[in-house]
């Protein structure tokens, strides 16, 4: 598929707009053409379909342990056989949600 760099490796551990500016994530996503991580649809500030939308990669790939399923924005469908530079997943003692220290303990209202 286009929009695929499988040499990429990922922007960081957590959601790069969620680091500059103090903010807190549920889970993440990793962009599969530049290797932008930003935060899911559920996380309060959803900036990996943000940054897709800005940027038109379409194609973005769990950043989660143990999750290997990627996302076609455009197709709203998953996509097949993306492979990815590691490392696939953040830190394994990474919280989710996360970053530990600045998740609010109503986290769960906040979610989309």
């Amino acid at each position: 598929m286009e929009q695929i760099d499988p040499d990429v490796p990922p922007s960081g551990t957590g959601c790069v707009e969620c680091d500059a500016t103090g903010g807190w994530w549920f889970h993440l996503r990793r962009c599969a053409a530049c290797g932008h991580v930003g935060c899911c649809d559920s996380s309060p500030s959803q900036h990996a379909s943000a940054h897709a939308a800005a940027t038109g990669h379409r194609v973005v790939q769990s950043f989660e342990p143990g999750e290997d399923w990627a996302w076609d924005y455009v197709d709203e469908r998953y996509a097949r056989g993306v492979r990815l530079a590691p490392p696939t997943e953040h830190p394994a003692d990474q919280p989710a949600p996360g970053p530990a220290g600045r998740v609010p303990t109503d986290w769960q209202r906040l979610l989309h």
